[in-house]
């Protein structure tokens, strides 16, 4: 029988509201404050864990994740849930990438350890809430990339059907493995680790991968390798305008239209 890998993809993010820029180079400043799992990616691993447990056909499952060194611990925690093994793509030179930078690194770490049948990632991340990297890295691999997905209902070896939410309901999709999915929260509900999960993660080895073991130059990843870059970061300032307007209901809203009407012409 033909084995699926299946990689979850996830994301160490802020667990807190009181975000803060670094002034100089317009990216986050991590250190000194707490960082959790982005909670989408909860739901992520949860689905992994979960197809191994119901499909025989799933061989293993690999949370990875790029990041600080500290990112470790949430690789720890995916394994404490039940993720059978955790890698994390950590390098100085990953710095201030943007969401193509990432996908190009992530996609770079996938094909290292020989491809994977099944990639699944949170929606999107709390501190980005771009939702790109997900199809970003099903593009560099050449891979189908289905989103919003509430339920996984089908998957062999060959293709994968799914429940996917959309804007006025839900439509079922099917297509070809290998394929990447990002799953909504409505998919499940998950787990607390166990304490032989505990036990085991505090136990395991988090191998970390940096740019020369992935094959990509300096160009090619962090703030060089991204087409995007955060210029500025700022608080808009809000203002608006109070107009009172008097006489009969018919004199209002004359006066309103004129006035309307003045705005679009530019007056």
């Amino acid at each position: 029988m033909v084995k699926i890998k299946v990689v979850v993809c996830i994301k160490q993010v802020p667990g807190t509201t009181d975000i803060k820029i670094d002034p100089k180079t317009n990216t986050l400043v991590r250190e000194g404050v707490e960082n959790i799992i982005n909670p989408f990616d909860s739901y992520a691993l949860e689905e992994g864990v979960s197809l191994k447990e119901r499909m025989e056909q799933v061989s293993g499952t690999i949370a990875l994740t790029m990041g600080p060194p500290q990112a470790a611990q949430i690789l720890k925690d995916a394994i404490s849930v039940g993720i059978d093994s955790s890698i994390l793509l950590s390098d100085p030179e990953f710095a201030g990438a943007d969401t193509w930078a990432t996908a190009k690194t992530i996609s770079a770490a996938v094909k290292k350890i020989g491809g994977a049948g099944l990639l699944i990632f949170g929606k999107q991340t709390l501190d980005g809430d771009t939702g790109q990297v997900g199809p970003e890295t099903a593009q560099r691999l050449n891979i189908p990339f289905i989103g919003y997905v509430s339920q996984i209902i089908e998957m062999d070896k060959k293709k994968i059907r799914v429940k996917r939410l959309m804007e006025h309901g839900y439509e079922t999709i099917e297509t070809n493995l290998p394929a990447a999915i990002s799953v909504i929260k409505d998919i499940n509900q998950p787990r607390v680790p166990s304490l032989r999960g505990k036990m085991k993660a505090s136990k395991a080895e988090i191998p970390v991968w940096d740019s020369s073991f992935l094959g990509l130059g300096p160009k090619e990843v962090g703030l060089s390798g991204s087409f995007t870059q955060v210029v500025k970061v700022f608080t808009p300032k809000a203002s608006h305008e109070v107009m009172m307007l008097e006489g009969s209901t018919e004199q209002q809203v004359e006066k309103l239209y004129e006035k309307l009407k003045g705005l679009k012409a530019g007056v």
